[in-house]
Protein backbone atom coordinates (compact mmCIF):
# COMPACT_ATOMS: atom_id res chain seq x y z
CA UNK A 1 0.00 0.00 0.00
CA UNK A 2 1.14 3.52 -0.80
CA UNK A 3 0.25 6.92 0.65
CA UNK A 4 -1.75 7.64 -2.48
CA UNK A 5 -3.95 4.63 -1.70
CA UNK A 6 -4.80 6.21 1.67
CA UNK A 7 -6.57 9.13 -0.04
CA UNK A 8 -4.10 11.95 0.66
CA UNK A 9 -4.13 14.99 -1.63
CA UNK A 10 -1.32 15.87 -4.04
CA UNK A 11 0.40 18.67 -2.00
CA UNK A 12 0.78 16.35 0.99
CA UNK A 13 1.96 13.44 -1.17
CA UNK A 14 4.59 15.64 -2.78
CA UNK A 15 5.78 16.81 0.67
CA UNK A 16 6.00 13.22 1.95
CA UNK A 17 8.03 12.22 -1.10
CA UNK A 18 10.41 15.13 -0.55
CA UNK A 19 10.77 14.08 3.11
CA UNK A 20 11.83 10.58 2.05
CA UNK A 21 8.64 8.66 2.85
CA UNK A 22 8.04 5.71 0.53
CA UNK A 23 5.47 3.41 2.12
CA UNK A 24 3.20 3.99 5.12
CA UNK A 25 3.86 2.22 8.42
CA UNK A 26 1.19 -0.06 9.96
CA UNK A 27 -0.05 2.67 12.31
CA UNK A 28 -0.33 5.06 9.36
CA UNK A 29 -2.21 2.55 7.22
CA UNK A 30 -4.83 1.99 9.91
CA UNK A 31 -5.14 5.48 11.43
CA UNK A 32 -5.13 7.81 8.40
CA UNK A 33 -8.35 6.60 6.64
CA UNK A 34 -10.68 6.95 9.69
CA UNK A 35 -9.03 10.25 10.62
CA UNK A 36 -9.68 11.59 7.11
CA UNK A 37 -13.33 10.51 7.49
CA UNK A 38 -13.67 12.66 10.63
CA UNK A 39 -13.93 9.81 13.15
CA UNK A 40 -12.31 9.74 16.58
CA UNK A 41 -9.21 7.56 16.65
CA UNK A 42 -7.65 5.65 19.54
CA UNK A 43 -4.14 4.63 18.57
CA UNK A 44 -2.01 2.32 20.70
CA UNK A 45 1.50 1.86 19.36
CA UNK A 46 5.02 2.00 20.70
CA UNK A 47 7.30 4.93 20.08
CA UNK A 48 9.06 5.24 16.75
CA UNK A 49 6.26 3.73 14.64
CA UNK A 50 5.29 6.91 12.77
CA UNK A 51 2.40 8.21 14.90
CA UNK A 52 3.15 11.86 14.09
CA UNK A 53 2.49 11.39 10.39
CA UNK A 54 -0.59 9.32 11.24
CA UNK A 55 -2.36 12.37 12.70
CA UNK A 56 -0.50 15.27 11.02
CA UNK A 57 -1.38 14.35 7.43
CA UNK A 58 -5.17 14.00 8.08
CA UNK A 59 -5.23 17.29 10.01
CA UNK A 60 -3.53 19.17 7.18
CA UNK A 61 -5.87 17.71 4.57
CA UNK A 62 -9.08 18.35 6.53
CA UNK A 63 -8.22 21.95 7.42
CA UNK A 64 -7.10 22.82 3.89
CA UNK A 65 -10.32 21.38 2.41
CA UNK A 66 -12.52 23.91 4.25
CA UNK A 67 -10.61 27.21 4.55
CA UNK A 68 -12.02 29.90 6.83
CA UNK A 69 -12.06 33.50 5.65
CA UNK A 70 -11.07 36.36 7.91
CA UNK A 71 -8.66 36.29 10.84
CA UNK A 72 -7.05 32.91 11.49
CA UNK A 73 -8.33 31.05 14.56
CA UNK A 74 -6.92 27.93 16.22
CA UNK A 75 -8.65 25.01 14.49
CA UNK A 76 -6.38 22.14 15.60
CA UNK A 77 -4.60 21.63 18.94
CA UNK A 78 -1.90 19.02 19.52
CA UNK A 79 -1.07 18.52 23.21
CA UNK A 80 2.23 16.80 24.01
CA UNK A 81 4.15 16.24 27.27
CA UNK A 82 7.70 17.43 26.49
CA UNK A 83 9.26 20.43 24.81
CA UNK A 84 11.45 18.32 22.52
CA UNK A 85 8.49 16.33 21.28
CA UNK A 86 6.51 19.54 20.71
CA UNK A 87 9.35 20.97 18.62
CA UNK A 88 9.62 17.80 16.55
CA UNK A 89 5.88 17.71 15.92
CA UNK A 90 6.08 21.32 14.77
CA UNK A 91 8.89 20.40 12.38
CA UNK A 92 6.78 17.55 11.00
CA UNK A 93 3.87 19.89 10.31
CA UNK A 94 6.29 22.23 8.56
CA UNK A 95 7.57 19.37 6.36
CA UNK A 96 4.19 17.81 5.53
CA UNK A 97 2.38 21.12 4.98
CA UNK A 98 5.02 23.07 3.10
CA UNK A 99 2.82 23.20 -0.03
CA UNK A 100 -0.34 24.27 1.84
CA UNK A 101 -1.49 27.71 2.95
CA UNK A 102 -1.90 26.71 6.60
CA UNK A 103 -0.04 28.32 9.46
CA UNK A 104 1.14 26.59 12.65
CA UNK A 105 3.17 27.48 15.74
CA UNK A 106 4.65 25.74 18.79
CA UNK A 107 4.42 27.00 22.37
CA UNK A 108 6.25 25.51 25.38
CA UNK A 109 7.72 26.65 28.66
CA UNK A 110 11.31 27.34 29.63
CA UNK A 111 11.66 30.27 27.20
CA UNK A 112 10.23 33.76 26.96
CA UNK A 113 6.64 34.00 25.82
CA UNK A 114 6.93 37.17 23.72
CA UNK A 115 7.74 35.45 20.36
CA UNK A 116 5.03 32.87 21.00
CA UNK A 117 2.47 35.56 21.85
CA UNK A 118 3.44 37.48 18.70
CA UNK A 119 2.85 34.38 16.56
CA UNK A 120 -0.53 33.77 18.21
CA UNK A 121 -1.52 37.39 17.68
CA UNK A 122 -0.90 37.08 13.95
CA UNK A 123 -3.22 34.08 13.85
CA UNK A 124 -2.51 30.34 13.48
CA UNK A 125 -4.48 27.37 12.23
CA UNK A 126 -2.58 24.62 14.09
CA UNK A 127 -1.19 24.93 17.61
CA UNK A 128 1.31 22.47 19.13
CA UNK A 129 1.64 23.01 22.88
CA UNK A 130 2.78 21.61 26.20
CA UNK A 131 0.20 21.75 29.00
CA UNK A 132 1.90 24.29 31.26
CA UNK A 133 2.51 27.05 28.70
CA UNK A 134 -0.90 26.47 27.11
CA UNK A 135 -2.66 27.02 30.44
CA UNK A 136 -0.52 30.09 31.15
CA UNK A 137 -1.24 31.81 27.83
CA UNK A 138 -4.92 30.81 27.95
CA UNK A 139 -5.28 32.40 31.39
CA UNK A 140 -3.63 35.55 30.04
CA UNK A 141 -6.14 35.71 27.19
CA UNK A 142 -3.73 35.00 24.31
CA UNK A 143 -5.18 31.58 23.41
CA UNK A 144 -8.81 31.05 22.39
CA UNK A 145 -10.05 27.52 21.67
CA UNK A 146 -13.63 28.38 20.79
CA UNK A 147 -13.12 27.58 17.08
CA UNK A 148 -11.32 24.28 17.66
CA UNK A 149 -12.21 21.46 15.24
CA UNK A 150 -9.55 18.78 15.90
CA UNK A 151 -7.86 17.85 19.18
CA UNK A 152 -4.87 15.49 19.44
CA UNK A 153 -3.55 14.11 22.72
CA UNK A 154 -0.16 12.55 22.03
CA UNK A 155 1.76 10.31 24.46
CA UNK A 156 -1.14 10.25 26.92
CA UNK A 157 0.51 7.71 29.22
CA UNK A 158 3.60 9.93 29.42
CA UNK A 159 1.30 12.77 30.48
CA UNK A 160 0.21 10.53 33.34
CA UNK A 161 3.78 9.65 34.33
CA UNK A 162 4.88 13.30 34.37
CA UNK A 163 1.90 14.45 36.44
CA UNK A 164 0.15 16.37 33.64
CA UNK A 165 -3.07 14.39 33.73
CA UNK A 166 -4.79 16.94 36.01
CA UNK A 167 -3.75 19.80 33.71
CA UNK A 168 -5.10 17.83 30.74
CA UNK A 169 -8.47 17.48 32.45
CA UNK A 170 -8.60 21.26 32.99
CA UNK A 171 -7.74 21.91 29.34
CA UNK A 172 -10.45 19.53 28.15
CA UNK A 173 -13.06 21.74 29.82
CA UNK A 174 -12.04 24.64 27.56
CA UNK A 175 -12.61 22.69 24.33
CA UNK A 176 -15.87 22.73 22.34
CA UNK A 177 -18.14 19.72 22.71
CA UNK A 178 -18.27 19.12 18.93
CA UNK A 179 -14.79 18.21 17.71
CA UNK A 180 -12.73 15.35 16.33
CA UNK A 181 -10.36 13.73 18.84
CA UNK A 182 -7.25 11.70 18.02
CA UNK A 183 -5.83 9.90 21.04
CA UNK A 184 -2.42 8.17 21.00
CA UNK A 185 -0.74 6.28 23.81
CA UNK A 186 1.84 3.50 24.04
CA UNK A 187 0.19 1.95 27.10
CA UNK A 188 -3.34 2.01 28.46
CA UNK A 189 -3.28 2.23 32.28
CA UNK A 190 -6.64 2.56 34.11
CA UNK A 191 -6.43 6.35 34.36
CA UNK A 192 -5.94 6.63 30.61
CA UNK A 193 -8.80 4.22 29.98
CA UNK A 194 -11.17 6.40 32.03
CA UNK A 195 -10.03 9.46 30.09
CA UNK A 196 -10.63 7.67 26.79
CA UNK A 197 -14.16 6.73 27.79
CA UNK A 198 -14.96 10.35 28.65
CA UNK A 199 -13.29 11.92 25.63
CA UNK A 200 -13.87 9.67 22.61
CA UNK A 201 -17.15 8.84 20.91
CA UNK A 202 -17.27 5.54 18.98
CA UNK A 203 -13.55 5.70 18.15
CA UNK A 204 -11.71 3.67 15.54
CA UNK A 205 -9.33 1.56 17.59
CA UNK A 206 -5.88 1.03 16.11
CA UNK A 207 -3.41 -1.20 17.99
CA UNK A 208 -0.06 -1.88 16.36
CA UNK A 209 3.03 -3.40 17.95
CA UNK A 210 2.03 -3.41 21.64
CA UNK A 211 4.54 -1.99 24.09
CA UNK A 212 5.43 -5.41 25.49
CA UNK A 213 7.01 -6.45 22.17
CA UNK A 214 10.15 -4.41 21.47
CA UNK A 215 11.48 -4.07 17.99
CA UNK A 216 13.05 -7.38 17.04
CA UNK A 217 15.83 -5.88 14.98
CA UNK A 218 17.34 -4.12 18.03
CA UNK A 219 20.31 -6.06 19.43
CA UNK A 220 19.98 -6.13 23.23
CA UNK A 221 22.79 -6.89 25.68
CA UNK A 222 23.15 -6.84 29.46
CA UNK A 223 26.26 -6.22 31.61
CA UNK A 224 26.39 -6.94 35.34
CA UNK A 225 28.66 -4.27 36.79
CA UNK A 226 29.14 -2.49 40.10
CA UNK A 227 27.83 1.04 40.36
CA UNK A 228 31.28 2.59 40.74
CA UNK A 229 32.59 1.02 37.50
CA UNK A 230 29.68 1.87 35.19
CA UNK A 231 31.29 4.99 33.75
CA UNK A 232 34.54 3.14 32.99
CA UNK A 233 32.63 0.38 31.22
CA UNK A 234 30.52 2.92 29.32
CA UNK A 235 33.53 4.81 27.98
CA UNK A 236 35.24 1.56 27.02
CA UNK A 237 32.19 0.23 25.13
CA UNK A 238 31.69 3.49 23.22
CA UNK A 239 35.26 3.20 21.92
CA UNK A 240 35.14 -0.55 21.24
CA UNK A 241 31.75 -0.45 19.53
CA UNK A 242 32.79 2.51 17.41
CA UNK A 243 29.53 4.21 18.33
CA UNK A 244 28.74 7.01 15.93
CA UNK A 245 26.27 8.50 18.37
CA UNK A 246 25.16 7.11 21.72
CA UNK A 247 22.15 8.05 23.82
CA UNK A 248 22.75 7.33 27.52
CA UNK A 249 19.83 7.18 29.98
CA UNK A 250 20.31 7.86 33.68
CA UNK A 251 17.96 7.73 36.64
CA UNK A 252 18.44 11.26 38.04
CA UNK A 253 19.38 14.71 36.77
CA UNK A 254 22.39 14.80 39.08
CA UNK A 255 23.49 11.46 37.64
CA UNK A 256 23.20 12.81 34.08
CA UNK A 257 25.50 15.73 34.88
CA UNK A 258 27.98 13.45 36.64
CA UNK A 259 28.11 10.87 33.83
CA UNK A 260 28.55 13.57 31.18
CA UNK A 261 31.42 15.10 33.13
CA UNK A 262 33.12 11.73 33.66
CA UNK A 263 32.83 10.88 29.95
CA UNK A 264 34.43 14.16 28.97
CA UNK A 265 37.29 13.43 31.39
CA UNK A 266 37.68 10.00 29.78
CA UNK A 267 38.01 11.56 26.32
CA UNK A 268 34.47 10.99 25.06
CA UNK A 269 32.66 14.18 24.10
CA UNK A 270 29.33 14.29 25.93
CA UNK A 271 26.58 16.66 27.05
CA UNK A 272 23.69 16.32 29.49
CA UNK A 273 20.04 17.10 28.81
CA UNK A 274 17.31 17.06 31.47
CA UNK A 275 14.55 19.13 33.04
CA UNK A 276 16.83 21.42 35.07
CA UNK A 277 18.60 22.60 31.92
CA UNK A 278 17.29 25.70 30.20
CA UNK A 279 15.53 25.23 26.92
CA UNK A 280 18.38 26.98 25.10
CA UNK A 281 20.94 24.59 26.61
CA UNK A 282 18.79 21.56 25.79
CA UNK A 283 18.32 22.64 22.19
CA UNK A 284 22.03 23.38 21.80
CA UNK A 285 23.02 19.97 23.19
CA UNK A 286 20.52 18.21 20.93
CA UNK A 287 21.70 20.18 17.88
CA UNK A 288 25.35 19.32 18.63
CA UNK A 289 24.42 15.66 19.02
CA UNK A 290 22.54 15.51 15.73
CA UNK A 291 25.36 17.35 13.96
CA UNK A 292 27.95 14.88 15.29
CA UNK A 293 29.86 17.44 17.36
CA UNK A 294 29.40 15.30 20.47
CA UNK A 295 29.39 11.50 20.67
CA UNK A 296 27.23 10.83 23.75
CA UNK A 297 24.06 12.57 24.87
CA UNK A 298 23.24 11.79 28.52
CA UNK A 299 19.54 12.20 29.29
CA UNK A 300 16.88 11.40 31.83
CA UNK A 301 13.56 9.79 30.93
CA UNK A 302 12.22 13.20 29.85
CA UNK A 303 13.96 12.46 26.53
CA UNK A 304 12.81 8.84 26.28
CA UNK A 305 9.90 9.78 24.03
CA UNK A 306 10.90 13.29 23.06
CA UNK A 307 13.91 12.59 20.85
CA UNK A 308 13.75 11.53 17.23
CA UNK A 309 17.29 11.04 15.99
CA UNK A 310 17.84 9.43 12.64
CA UNK A 311 20.32 6.56 12.47
CA UNK A 312 20.95 6.46 16.23
CA UNK A 313 23.42 3.60 16.58
CA UNK A 314 23.49 2.91 20.33
CA UNK A 315 21.28 3.32 23.39
CA UNK A 316 22.82 2.74 26.83
CA UNK A 317 20.72 2.15 29.94
CA UNK A 318 23.18 3.43 32.52
CA UNK A 319 20.45 2.87 35.14
CA UNK A 320 17.58 0.47 34.61
CA UNK A 321 14.15 2.12 34.91
CA UNK A 322 11.70 1.19 37.64
CA UNK A 323 8.79 1.21 35.18
CA UNK A 324 9.26 -1.71 32.75
CA UNK A 325 7.48 0.05 29.88
CA UNK A 326 10.07 2.82 30.04
CA UNK A 327 12.74 0.32 29.00
CA UNK A 328 10.90 -0.29 25.72
CA UNK A 329 10.55 3.45 25.11
CA UNK A 330 14.26 3.96 25.76
CA UNK A 331 15.57 1.29 23.40
CA UNK A 332 12.98 2.39 20.82
CA UNK A 333 15.09 5.50 20.22
CA UNK A 334 17.25 3.29 18.00
CA UNK A 335 16.08 0.94 15.27
CA UNK A 336 13.63 3.53 13.94
CA UNK A 337 12.03 3.28 10.51
CA UNK A 338 13.29 -0.29 10.03
CA UNK A 339 16.93 0.52 10.75
CA UNK A 340 19.03 -1.61 13.08
CA UNK A 341 20.42 -0.56 16.43
CA UNK A 342 22.08 -1.72 19.64
CA UNK A 343 20.69 -1.41 23.17
CA UNK A 344 23.12 -2.07 26.04
CA UNK A 345 21.98 -2.13 29.69
CA UNK A 346 23.98 -2.04 32.93
CA UNK A 347 22.70 -3.74 36.09
CA UNK A 348 24.13 -3.44 39.61
CA UNK A 349 23.03 -5.18 42.80
CA UNK A 350 20.29 -2.61 43.53
CA UNK A 351 18.64 -3.02 40.10
CA UNK A 352 18.07 -6.79 39.92
CA UNK A 353 14.37 -6.43 40.76
CA UNK A 354 13.93 -3.89 37.90
CA UNK A 355 15.60 -6.35 35.53
CA UNK A 356 13.16 -9.12 36.46
CA UNK A 357 10.17 -6.82 35.79
CA UNK A 358 11.56 -5.84 32.38
CA UNK A 359 12.16 -9.42 31.29
CA UNK A 360 8.70 -10.39 32.49
CA UNK A 361 7.19 -7.61 30.32
CA UNK A 362 9.11 -8.38 27.13
CA UNK A 363 8.72 -12.14 27.74
CA UNK A 364 12.33 -12.91 27.08
CA UNK A 365 15.69 -12.76 28.81
CA UNK A 366 18.21 -10.16 27.78
CA UNK A 367 21.51 -11.80 26.71
CA UNK A 368 24.20 -11.35 29.37
CA UNK A 369 27.80 -10.54 28.41
CA UNK A 370 30.43 -12.26 30.56
CA UNK A 371 34.14 -11.73 30.82
CA UNK A 372 34.28 -7.94 30.66
CA UNK A 373 36.98 -6.09 32.66
CA UNK A 374 34.66 -4.86 35.45
CA UNK A 375 32.42 -7.74 36.60
CA UNK A 376 29.99 -7.22 39.46
CA UNK A 377 31.50 -8.14 42.83
CA UNK A 378 29.04 -6.55 45.25
CA UNK A 379 25.94 -8.74 45.54
CA UNK A 380 23.94 -6.99 48.28
CA UNK A 381 22.76 -3.37 48.44
CA UNK A 382 24.74 -1.25 50.89
CA UNK A 383 22.48 1.77 51.39
CA UNK A 384 19.38 1.04 53.50
CA UNK A 385 16.76 3.19 55.18
CA UNK A 386 15.71 3.18 58.85
CA UNK A 387 13.46 0.17 58.27
CA UNK A 388 16.21 -1.87 56.67
CA UNK A 389 14.90 -1.53 53.13
CA UNK A 390 17.31 -1.07 50.24
CA UNK A 391 17.62 2.50 49.02
CA UNK A 392 18.68 3.25 45.48
CA UNK A 393 22.12 4.87 45.77
CA UNK A 394 21.41 7.15 42.81
CA UNK A 395 18.49 8.72 44.65
CA UNK A 396 20.45 9.07 47.88
CA UNK A 397 23.35 10.71 46.04
CA UNK A 398 21.00 13.08 44.22
CA UNK A 399 19.37 14.16 47.49
CA UNK A 400 22.75 14.72 49.13
CA UNK A 401 23.93 16.76 46.15
CA UNK A 402 20.77 18.86 46.25
CA UNK A 403 21.29 19.60 49.96
CA UNK A 404 24.91 20.56 49.32
CA UNK A 405 23.93 22.89 46.48
CA UNK A 406 21.28 24.49 48.68
CA UNK A 407 23.82 24.93 51.50
CA UNK A 408 26.38 26.45 49.12
CA UNK A 409 23.78 28.79 47.66
CA UNK A 410 22.73 30.01 51.11
CA UNK A 411 26.35 30.56 52.12
CA UNK A 412 27.02 32.50 48.91
CA UNK A 413 23.96 34.67 49.50
CA UNK A 414 25.07 35.44 53.07
CA UNK A 415 28.58 36.31 51.88
CA UNK A 416 27.22 38.58 49.15
CA UNK A 417 24.95 40.31 51.68
CA UNK A 418 27.92 40.85 54.02
CA UNK A 419 29.98 42.32 51.18
CA UNK A 420 27.15 44.68 50.19
CA UNK A 421 26.75 45.76 53.79
CA UNK A 422 30.49 46.40 54.14
CA UNK A 423 30.62 48.37 50.89
CA UNK A 424 27.53 50.43 51.67
CA UNK A 425 28.43 54.10 52.41
CA UNK A 426 27.97 55.18 56.00
CA UNK A 427 25.26 57.76 56.62
CA UNK A 428 26.69 61.31 56.82
CA UNK A 429 27.12 62.73 60.31
CA UNK A 430 25.34 66.06 60.57
CA UNK A 431 26.87 68.46 63.08
CA UNK A 432 24.71 70.67 65.21
CA UNK A 433 26.30 73.80 63.77
CA UNK A 434 25.31 72.75 60.24
CA UNK A 435 21.67 72.30 61.09
CA UNK A 436 19.38 75.16 60.03
CA UNK A 437 18.05 77.32 62.81
CA UNK A 438 14.54 76.43 63.73
CA UNK A 439 12.44 79.06 65.39
CA UNK A 440 10.76 78.12 68.62
CA UNK A 441 7.14 77.12 68.25
CA UNK A 442 4.67 79.78 69.07
CA UNK A 443 2.60 79.38 72.16
CA UNK A 444 -0.93 78.31 71.65
CA UNK A 445 -3.45 80.86 72.77
CA UNK A 446 -6.17 78.27 73.20
CA UNK A 447 -8.07 79.54 70.14
CA UNK A 448 -8.59 77.72 66.86
CA UNK A 449 -9.27 80.78 64.67
CA UNK A 450 -5.65 81.68 63.88
CA UNK A 451 -4.41 82.76 60.51
CA UNK A 452 -0.74 83.05 59.61
CA UNK A 453 -1.18 85.94 57.15
CA UNK A 454 -3.97 88.33 56.30
CA UNK A 455 -3.06 89.07 52.65
CA UNK A 456 -1.38 87.25 49.80
CA UNK A 457 1.52 89.74 49.77
CA UNK A 458 2.17 89.11 53.45
CA UNK A 459 2.01 85.34 52.92
CA UNK A 460 4.46 85.48 50.00
CA UNK A 461 6.86 87.58 52.03
CA UNK A 462 6.66 85.23 54.99
CA UNK A 463 7.10 82.02 52.97
CA UNK A 464 9.88 83.19 50.64
CA UNK A 465 12.84 80.82 51.24
CA UNK A 466 16.00 82.17 52.78
CA UNK A 467 19.27 80.32 52.57
CA UNK A 468 22.15 80.78 55.00
CA UNK A 469 23.96 82.74 52.29
CA UNK A 470 20.96 85.06 51.86
CA UNK A 471 20.49 87.23 54.94
CA UNK A 472 17.27 89.05 55.61
CA UNK A 473 18.90 92.39 54.97
CA UNK A 474 19.86 91.62 51.34
CA UNK A 475 18.22 93.38 48.43
CA UNK A 476 15.21 92.06 46.55
CA UNK A 477 17.37 91.00 43.60
CA UNK A 478 19.45 88.76 45.85
CA UNK A 479 16.48 86.94 47.43
CA UNK A 480 15.10 83.73 45.97
CA UNK A 481 12.22 84.04 43.58
CA UNK A 482 9.06 84.64 45.70
CA UNK A 483 6.83 83.54 42.81
CA UNK A 484 8.23 80.02 42.46
CA UNK A 485 5.69 77.19 42.60
CA UNK A 486 6.59 75.94 46.05
CA UNK A 487 6.51 79.46 47.52
CA UNK A 488 3.08 80.11 45.98
CA UNK A 489 1.71 76.86 47.44
CA UNK A 490 3.09 77.63 50.89
CA UNK A 491 1.74 81.14 50.74
CA UNK A 492 -1.70 79.94 49.68
CA UNK A 493 -1.81 77.49 52.55
CA UNK A 494 -0.72 80.24 54.94
CA UNK A 495 -3.38 82.58 53.61
CA UNK A 496 -6.19 80.04 53.84
CA UNK A 497 -5.29 78.95 57.37
CA UNK A 498 -7.53 80.14 60.25
CA UNK A 499 -6.85 83.79 60.99
CA UNK A 500 -5.48 85.19 64.24
CA UNK A 501 -7.99 87.19 66.13
CA UNK A 502 -7.17 90.84 66.79
CA UNK A 503 -8.72 90.81 70.27
CA UNK A 504 -8.89 87.37 71.80
CA UNK A 505 -11.82 86.62 74.02
CA UNK A 506 -11.16 86.92 77.76
CA UNK A 507 -10.39 83.61 79.37
CA UNK A 508 -10.61 82.53 82.97
CA UNK A 509 -8.12 84.12 85.37
CA UNK A 510 -4.79 82.54 84.65
CA UNK A 511 -2.06 81.76 87.10
CA UNK A 512 1.63 82.06 86.28
CA UNK A 513 2.96 79.35 83.98
CA UNK A 514 1.43 77.40 81.14
CA UNK A 515 -2.21 76.48 81.00
CA UNK A 516 -1.50 72.78 81.50
CA UNK A 517 0.55 73.39 84.66
CA UNK A 518 -2.07 75.85 85.89
CA UNK A 519 -4.80 73.24 85.70
CA UNK A 520 -2.64 70.75 87.58
CA UNK A 521 -2.06 73.29 90.39
CA UNK A 522 -5.79 74.02 90.53
CA UNK A 523 -6.53 70.35 91.02
CA UNK A 524 -4.05 70.07 93.88
CA UNK A 525 -4.67 73.42 95.57
CA UNK A 526 -8.44 73.61 95.16
CA UNK A 527 -10.05 70.27 95.92
CA UNK A 528 -13.58 71.48 95.11
CA UNK A 529 -14.41 74.28 92.65
CA UNK A 530 -16.70 77.10 93.77
CA UNK A 531 -20.38 76.49 92.95
CA UNK A 532 -21.68 78.40 89.99
CA UNK A 533 -25.08 79.12 91.64
CA UNK A 534 -25.67 80.20 95.25
CA UNK A 535 -26.85 77.40 97.47
CA UNK A 536 -30.00 79.31 98.47
CA UNK A 537 -31.27 79.57 94.90
CA UNK A 538 -32.98 76.50 93.49
CA UNK A 539 -31.32 74.82 90.55
CA UNK A 540 -33.06 75.48 87.24
CA UNK A 541 -35.00 72.53 85.87
CA UNK A 542 -34.15 71.15 82.49
CA UNK A 543 -36.57 72.23 79.84
CA UNK A 544 -37.38 69.93 76.97
CA UNK A 545 -39.61 72.33 75.14
CA UNK A 546 -39.06 73.95 71.81
CA UNK A 547 -38.23 77.35 73.31
CA UNK A 548 -35.85 76.00 75.93
CA UNK A 549 -33.01 78.42 76.75
CA UNK A 550 -29.46 77.58 75.76
CA UNK A 551 -27.38 75.69 78.27
CA UNK A 552 -25.29 77.82 80.63
CA UNK A 553 -21.52 77.85 80.71
CA UNK A 554 -19.70 77.30 83.96
CA UNK A 555 -17.70 80.24 85.32
CA UNK A 556 -14.60 78.07 85.46
CA UNK A 557 -14.34 78.08 81.68
CA UNK A 558 -15.47 74.47 81.11
CA UNK A 559 -18.18 73.74 78.58
CA UNK A 560 -21.14 71.49 79.13
CA UNK A 561 -22.84 69.56 76.36
CA UNK A 562 -24.66 71.81 73.96
CA UNK A 563 -24.18 74.02 70.94
CA UNK A 564 -20.75 75.64 70.79
CA UNK A 565 -20.43 79.30 71.59
CA UNK A 566 -20.09 81.52 68.54
CA UNK A 567 -17.03 83.72 68.76
CA UNK A 568 -16.55 86.69 66.54
CA UNK A 569 -13.45 88.74 66.09
CA UNK A 570 -13.41 92.39 65.30
CA UNK A 571 -11.71 91.84 61.96
CA UNK A 572 -14.06 90.57 59.24
CA UNK A 573 -13.33 89.17 55.82
CA UNK A 574 -15.23 90.07 52.68
CA UNK A 575 -18.06 87.58 53.23
CA UNK A 576 -18.86 89.09 56.64
CA UNK A 577 -19.04 92.73 55.60
CA UNK A 578 -22.39 94.37 56.22
CA UNK A 579 -22.57 95.56 52.65
CA UNK A 580 -22.55 91.95 51.44
CA UNK A 581 -24.38 90.12 54.21
CA UNK A 582 -27.39 92.43 54.71
CA UNK A 583 -29.20 95.03 52.65
CA UNK A 584 -27.85 98.53 52.89
CA UNK A 585 -31.01 99.90 54.47
CA UNK A 586 -30.72 97.65 57.55
CA UNK A 587 -28.65 99.18 60.32
CA UNK A 588 -26.97 97.45 63.23
CA UNK A 589 -29.49 98.68 65.79
CA UNK A 590 -32.41 96.93 64.08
Amino acid sequence: MTFQDLGLIAPILRALTEAGYQRPSPIQERAIPPALAGRDVLGCAQTGTGKTCAFAAPILQRLSAVPRPGRRAIRALILTPTRELAIQIGESFADYGKHLALRHTVIFGGVGQSPQVEALTKGVDILVATPGRLMDLHNQGFVSLDSLEIFVLDEADRMLDMGFIHDVRKILKWLPAQKQTLFFSATMPPEITDLVNQLLHSPARVAVDPVSSPVEIIRQRLYYVDRGNKTKLLASLIREEGAKNALVFTRTKHGANKVAGDLNKAGVTAAAIHGNKSQTARQQALADFKAGRITALVATDIAARGLDIEELSHVFNYNLPEVPETYVHRIGRTGRAGRGGTAISFCDCSETSCLKDIERLIKRQIPVVEGHPWPMEQREPVVKDARGRAVNPEDAEARAAAKERRRSRDAANKAAAAVRKAQAPEPPVVRASALPEVSAPKKRTGRRDQRASATLEEALTATAPRTPQTPASCSDFQRPDPLSSDVIMDATARLLAPRRSASPAPAAPAEPGSGRKRRRRKKTAQPAPAPAVPSAAPAPKKSKGKNAPARQRRPGGGRRHGPPEIRRSTQKDSTEQSSLMRPYYLSDDK
